[in-house]
Order: C-alpha cells, then structure tokens, then sequence
C-alpha cells in the first residue's frame, strides 16, 4: 500500500509553503525576546540591590530612633526617686504618718513626670500612697523592689514579670531621715508605649535583657523567651502581621512579603543600659513592590513591541487562510475514513477478548501440568532407590539372609515416608512461608541424603569428598524439606559427570556466621546461570528432567531464611551453596 493510500488518499501539504517567514523577521523577534529578557533580569538585580540598602538604612536609622527614645525614658525617670526621696511633704508624711495629702501630691507630680504610676511605702512596706487608689493598702514588703532599696542607699532598677503577662519596669529608692528608713518611693515607668508605636508597617521589634531573655516585644508570644525559642512559637512574618494589624488596615497591603526566599530582614543594636539589647525584623514587601513597578513598565514596552511584530506575522498568514479551506474538505474525507477504521478496530478487540478467554483457560491447564509434572520430578527418585533395594531384597531372601533383607525393606520403608511428605511438600515452590521449624543436624541430614543416592553412587563409582566440621551444624529448619535441597543438588551433580571419564563431587560443610553447604562436581559447568532457577528451564535430555527441582530448591531455602547460588569453578565444574542461618548457642537462629 502507498503513502497516499495510507494516508486516505489526502495529499496534505504544507500551508505555509510557497510564504515562508523571512529569516529576518525571525531573527528580529528572537533579538527583542533576549534583550526582553536580558534587560528584565538585570533591572531586578540592581534595583533590588539599591532598593534592599536603602530598606536596610532606613531599618538602622528607625533602630538608632527606637533605641534612643527607650534609654532617653529610663534615664530621665531614673532621676524621679532621687528627686521625690528628698521631698519634704513625703518625709514629713512617714514621720508623722499622716498620709492624707500624700496620693493627691503623687498625681500632681505624675502629670508632670510622665511616669506609669507614683507609689510610697511606709518602713513596713505598706502603700500609704498611690496614684492608683486601688493599690492603697498593698503589703509589698516581699518585693524584690522594695527589699533591694532598703539595703541600698542608691536608686534600685527592678523588672517585674507580671502574672497577666508582660513586664513590669520599677525604679525604687529609699527615704531616710536623721539616719533612720523611713519607707520606699517606688516609680513604676511606661514602657508599654514603645511597643505601640514600634508596631509600625514593616517592623517587629523586640528587647532583651543581658540575659537574653526578651522583655519588650511588638509580638506578646515573644515576651519572657529567648530569641530562638521566640521564633519557634512565632516566626517574624507572623510578628511583623500581627504588629501591622494592630496599626493599619491589613487588607490594603500587597500579598507578596517575600523577595528571593527570604522573608524578613534582621538587625540588631545594643542599648547602654544594663546590658539590653534590640533587634528589630522589617519585611522585603515594599523592596518587592518597588520594583516590580519599574520591571512591569519595563515588559509593558516589550510586550507592545512584540504586539506589533505579532501583528506584521498575522498579516502574512492571512494570505495562507485559503489554502485551510481546501484542507477541511480532505479532512472532513479522512475523518469519514478513520470512522471505518474505528469499527475494524472495535470488531478485532472483541476477538482479542475471545482469544484471551481461552488462553487464560490455556493458562488453568498449563498449571495441572506444571503440577504433575512436579510430582513425577520428586516422586522419581525415591521409586528409583525402592527399585534397587526391593531387588536387592529377593536377592538376599534367594542366598538365605533374611536379616540383610529386613533391612532393605526398612529402607523401602523410609522412602515410603519421604514420598508422602514430599507429595504434601510440593507447593513449597509457589507458598511463602514455612511451618514450624526444629533444630537440624546438617551433618546427619547429608549422611541421610548420601544413604538415599547410594545406589546411584555405586552404579556410576563417583568419587565422593567430604570435608565435615568436627563440631556439629546446627540450624532452624524442616529436616526433611532439607534433605530433599541436599538430594537435588547431589543428583544435579551426577548428572553433571555422566560424560566426565573420573567423576568427581566433592561435598563441603562449614560453619561461620551462615551454615554453608557447598556441592562442587567436575563436569563441563553452567551456560545460563541467570534462568537457572526459573522453573522448567533445564540443559539435560528430554526424559531426564523437567526442570522443576532448582526451582523447588530455591524455594525451600528461601523459605528457611537463606540463599542457594551457583557458580562455575576456575578449575572447571559447577558450583552450588546453600546457605542457611546457623543456630547459637542460646537457641536463636542467627540473622544473615
């Protein structure tokens, strides 16, 4: 059949043949994509560069600001206890203990100081005076701030953790008179402000004292945690939004807050003042948005330009729209064409689908046979070794030796036992698994294995070497599922020496970390390693074998938790191991 038959009978050609696009013009939009493309990435490199140094000027310049303002309100209320611990009002009130002008001289001087809250404690630490009245008659002769200024003839600087959360910031100073304590004055300054007014549109900010314990924060999860236990419960970006919603109007500023995967800019100042320091965090938000603006002027220009060079290529194919027309009809004729081919097709499928009903029929039968010819594998030995020892039976009842007899009947006999476990054993090749194991002496297992293929021994005079531990091998195991391993590679390695003039098999046992069993014969080795344990794969004449019993083998060993490999020897000859986990000393198998 043609191309052209193939094809419907269309002759399909190409519409913009005859108009090619001119190289120029192609080169043309592929110069203004690169310089699209170049120029966009470097705008973003430098202007982000100078938009991020200006950011973080500005951050320093604001941390500078914030850190001044905060020592300027904890030096100038520094001087207050001093200044009122020397009032003669307050003094003259602790001598005489008349403390009724005393709360309406604290507000008086509260307005003027700006401080939090004015509190004056008599020698017993009592408040007999408070510019909160609800705090009159409070005992405080446990506070850290009134003990510390008793003991101290300076102005004491306390930081109080509050229960409800947050701090507390005290300056308390003793009041003393012809050398005797009089009480406290206690100035309690506000702090809290600052926290306001650093929550602004790009800042989290926090305070931490010498120990690293944070103190001040726009973020309250901070408050009372080191900085990296800090970020853990609160990551900047969450502070930052947190301190921006308490502010402004959240939903008016931009989604994007991130500028190359980095979300948050950090700086950090110390204060002079008893070792705090400050950090604040700004977000990229307003680098990003900054330059987006110049890059989307920058891609509108572009993109016009190629508008325009799009719109000089759309005239050329306006041209080319006659030629379409003509193709439609030839489609339309293909398409009624491949409508028939679509019912073929159905048609054939459904044949497949009779086909496959009987080759999975097939596949039932092959498995009967795969099954039988199991059976007829394993059973093949045993009748065989039943064969010669019945024969040697009625020669020994012929010559009088009854005893001799016996004993070849109680042969038979263990053959019999080991047909009927082998027929309940033959699905060991497709079951995972094993029943339950028991100890297994390999060296009486190999001697019951060699006892089974005497016959065999005697009729060829094969060579047998065994090299044998002096201490005995133990493993975990199905002793008669071994020795059935034990006896496929024996007779595999008969067979391997039927045409070799000295056969030779030499057997060797030993004991590691693994029991191993090596089985090595001197006959002309193997071609196809790799398929040698796919079952019905075999090299031996038809009526020798069907080659199920490596097969088998592996399975059994698998199932015991070891391996069985096969080699060829550099001195010629197969090789096969089978390996097992041994049994120590404390009854547990050994793991591979």
């Amino acid at each position: 059949m043609s191309s052209d038959e193939r094809s419907g009978g269309l002759n399909l050609t190409n519409p913009f043949r005859g108009a090619p696009l001119g190289w120029r013009l192609r080169l043309a939009v592929i110069a203004l994509l690169v310089a699209a493309v170049a120029t966009v990435w470097i705008t973003n490199r430098l202007l982000t560069d100078r938009f991020t140094e200006s950011t973080r000027n500005r951050a320093e310049l604001r941390l500078a600001l914030y850190s001044g303002n905060l020592l300027s309100e904890l030096r100038r209320n520094s001087i207050v206890p001093q200044l009122l611990a020397r009032d003669p009002t307050l003094i003259s009130a602790l001598q005489s203990s008349d403390f009724s002008l005393s709360t309406q001289r604290l507000i008086s001087f509260v307005e003027e100081i700006g401080a939090a809250s004015l509190m004056l404690l008599d020698r017993d630490g009592r408040s007999v005076a408070s510019t909160d009245r609800n705090r009159l008659g409070e005992a405080h002769r446990s506070s850290p701030y009134f003990i510390d200024a008793v003991r101290s003839n300076a102005t004491i600087f306390t930081v109080i953790e509050k229960e409800s959360g947050g701090y507390s910031f005290v300056y308390s100073r003793r009041i003393d008179a012809n050398a005797e304590i009089l009480g406290v004055i206690v100035v309690e300054v506000d702090l809290r402000k600052f926290e306001l007014a650093w929550a602004g549109i790009s800042d989290a900010v926090m305070v931490a004292d010498s120990t690293g314990t944070i103190i001040l924060s726009t973020e309250p999860q901070w408050r009372g945690h080191k900085e990296d236990e800090a970020l853990l419960r609160q990551p900047p970006e969450g502070a930052i939004q947190r301190a921006i919603r308490a502010t402004t109007d959240w939903a008016a500023l931009p989604p994007d807050a991130y500028l190359q995967g980095e979300a948050v800019m950090r700086m950090e100042t110390r204060i002079p003042f008893r070792g705090w320091q400050m950090t604040s965090f700004t977000t990229y938000a307003s680098i990003r948005e900054r330059v987006n603006s110049v890059l989307a002027l920058e891609i509108m220009g572009f993109a016009i330009l190629l508008a325009l060079a799009f719109y000089a290529l759309s005239r050329r194919a306006t041209f080319r729209m006659t030629l379409f027309q003509r193709e439609s009809a030839e489609l339309r004729a293909l398409n009624t064409r491949l409508q028939r081919e679509i019912a073929e097709r159905e048609r054939v499928e459904k044949t497949l689908e009779v086909a496959e009903q009987t080759l999975a029929q097939s596949s039932k039968l092959a498995a009967l046979g795969e099954m039988s010819a199991a059976v007829s594998h394993e059973l093949n030995q045993p009748l065989a070794a039943m064969k010669t020892y019945l024969a040697g039976a009625r020669l020994l009842l012929r010559r009088n030796r009854p005893e001799e007899a016996l004993a070849s009947f109680g042969r038979i006999d263990g053959l019999i036992e080991r047909m009927g476990a082998i027929t309940r054993q033959l699905k060991s090749y497709a079951r995972k698994g094993a029943d339950a194991f028991s100890p297994v002496n390999l060296g009486e297992a190999l001697a019951s294995s060699l006892s089974m293929m005497e016959p065999q021994l005697r009729q060829r005079h094969v060579k047998i070497t065994q090299i044998l531990p002096e201490e005995p091998v133990i493993v975990m195991g199905d002793r008669m599922r071994i020795e059935q391993v034990m006896v496929n590679l024996l007779r595999n390695a008969l067979d391997a020496t039927k045409s070799v003039s000295d056969p030779d098999v030499e057997i060797i046992l030993a004991a590691g970390d693994m029991a191993v069993l090596t089985v090595r014969d001197n006959g002309y080795g193997i071609e196809d390693i790799e398929n040698l344990f796919e079952p019905f794969y075999t090299t031996k004449q038809p009526g020798d074998g069907v080659g199920l019993g490596l097969a088998i083998s592996s399975g059994i060993v698998n199932d015991h938790g070891g391996r069985l490999t096969a080699r060829n020897s550099q001195q010629g000859g197969a090789v096969f191991e089978m390996q097992l986990p041994i049994l120590g000393s404390d009854g547990l198998a050994a793991a591979e």
